[in-house]
């Protein structure tokens, strides 16, 4: 009876690992196009001239006067809103600040859209720290990654700009504050440690 019930058990975990196996190979060989780009997806567009729409076609026009163009190998949205667009998460990568309710062009290619589930840990943070440049990605952009939820890994990419900004919050550390920032923020993309935690643990 234990070896039927050993071999059932086995049998379970590999028809279990099986189906996680396809649903994953499902997500990363779903592709984007025009007519599914909008359901719950997270992308980065790169900011581009916006004198694109002077000479080239608006495929559609949104209720809140978005424009977008499609091409073979992405899309073009011009709009004066970006982060959370409905039921998906748009970034725009710009080498500028941006200013709310200005309108910018964006472009991203259909490989740059990926599935997205706010209730999953789907979302990885890189920092740059000679630019002092911080930003989170898409499992699926960067591989062998800590991740987070999405929530989480926007917070933890406030608290770091905030690290690189400011100083006063190391005035209370006996550490050089460029090793102490490359300490803190090095363990704030790598655990779930909170900031006052990590903070703590280095005083």
């Amino acid at each position: 009876m234990k070896n039927l019930s050993t071999a059932l058990e086995e049998t379970l975990c590999n028809y279990l690992s099986f189906a996680t196996f396809v649903l994953q190979l499902t997500t990363l060989l779903k592709k984007y196009n025009s007519s599914n780009f909008f359901k719950h997806t997270f992308c980065i567009f790169n900011r581009v001239d916006d004198q694109f729409f002077k000479e080239n076609t608006i495929h559609f026009k949104s209720k809140s006067e978005s424009r977008y163009s499609y091409t073979e190998e992405g899309i073009y949205r011009y709009s004066n809103h970006w982060g959370r667009v409905a039921n998906c998460r748009w970034k725009l990568n710009s080498d500028e600040k941006l200013k709310n309710q200005l309108y910018y062009l964006g472009f991203a290619k259909w490989t740059d859209f990926y599935p997205m589930d706010e209730n999953k840990k789907l979302f990885s943070i890189s920092v740059d720290f000679v630019s002092k440049s911080v930003n989170f990605h898409h499992q699926q952009e960067k591989e062998d990654a800590f991740l987070f939820l999405l929530s989480d890994a926007q917070n933890r990419v406030k608290q770091i700009r905030q690290l690189f900004k400011e100083e006063k919050w190391a005035r209370y550390f006996n550490t050089d504050i460029e090793k102490l920032r490359k300490s803190i923020v090095t363990e704030l993309i790598s655990s779930d440690k909170s900031l006052q935690e990590i903070k703590s643990k280095n005083q």
